[in-house]
């Protein structure tokens, strides 16, 4: 058992404040906000997050989820999984999130992760929860043992020399897809950051995954207008309760039998939710046909590199595509 402090935040200044004054007093790396906790508990159980302060962010007001004036939605980053997935607006007109969610976890994980929890979800590879292994991510300058070793549910897309870990999350890259905004409260204020600038690549420092300073904390995540029929579509060993060997996350707009609109985003290949604007580029303006569609495959895995065991996800994340964009032209 490691002992920490655990403090309960009663409002956003509080929760701030208290983070910031605890990530000075510990160099940052030892503060942690929990609301659901359905990863920061795992997590700690197995050794690998080792906190020295807990800020307990459930009873702030950042569960709603609203319209906003420009015409989008603003879900609060409290919002339960199983609220946004079943949410009428949500549904409507971001069906690509609804349908990211549902996919993933159980029921009884949906009904307590939050929107922000998943936004800052950690990585499933064996490695990063193995204390007994090397990871960049999880201890830096250790080395990254999947590089050889068993890759096979890892990235191929994003990766370095120093990691090879896939973002597991589901919802993250519907939101990619949707062109979310991350907003943030901090030390220094406020700011709002689009979730493509959200997430970094591994590089040389894999241990920082994305561009949260120490003490800031997820507010919301803000929808721009819907623009189009969207649609997920997710590839994995089993029906349920599983993590994605590939995914995609469609925004499409037709008119006049051309595509006048489209954003591709990939999940279960990427070292983060993987934006392929490649794939995008040989689709604008294109007949929706299989030709079309197999072309922008190709485009997004061009600069594939599979490991020893995941060579398959290659073709299985084309093919995904493929019929994802398929199911699309039906849906648009």
């Amino acid at each position: 058992m490691e002992a920490f402090e655990y403090i309960r935040a009663e409002s956003l200044g509080a929760a701030v404040v208290s983070g910031s004054k605890s990530a000075t007093a510990q160099q940052g790396a030892s503060v942690r906000f929990v609301a659901g906790g359905t990863n920061l508990i795992d997590m700690m159980k197995l050794n690998v997050e080792r906190p020295k302060v807990i800020v307990d962010i459930n009873a702030l007001p950042l569960d709603t989820i609203v319209p906003t004036p420009a015409g989008g939605l603003r879900i609060g980053a409290l919002a339960r999984n199983s609220d946004v997935a079943h949410h009428p607006a949500v549904q409507k007109d971001y069906a690509v999130l609804s349908q990211a969610l549902l996919s993933g976890a159980s029921p009884q994980l949906r009904n307590m992760a939050t929107t922000g929890g998943n936004l800052l979800q950690r990585t499933r590879c064996v490695y990063f929860r193995d204390t007994a292994h090397g990871c960049n991510k999880r201890e830096p300058g250790t080395g990254c043992s999947a590089i050889g070793g068993h890759n096979r549910m890892l990235a191929i897309l994003g990766t370095s020399d120093s990691c090879i870990a896939t973002n597991p999350s589901d919802q993250n890259v519907a939101l990619t897809a949707l062109e979310a905004t991350v907003e943030l409260r901090g030390p220094k204020g406020e700011r709002s950051v689009p979730i493509h600038d959200f997430y970094l690549l591994p590089g040389t420092t894999p241990q920082r995954e994305t561009v949260l300073e120490p003490g800031e904390i997820v507010t919301a995540v803000t929808l721009p207008p819907p623009v189009g029929a969207s649609l997920y579509l997710k590839l994995r060993d089993r029906a349920a309760y599983e993590f994605a060997l590939a995914s995609a996350a469609i925004v499409m707009k037709l008119d006049g039998g051309r595509i006048r609109g489209v954003r591709v985003a990939m999940g279960g290949v990427g070292a983060k939710p993987w934006r392929s604007l490649e794939a995008e580029k040989e689709l604008q303006g294109k007949a929706p046909d299989a030709a079309t569609f197999r072309r922008a495959a190709e485009a997004a895995l061009k600069d594939a590199r599979p490991q020893s065991e995941n060579g398959f996800k290659v073709e299985l994340a084309r093919r995904c595509l493929v019929r994802a964009l398929t199911l699309s032209t039906r849906a648009a």
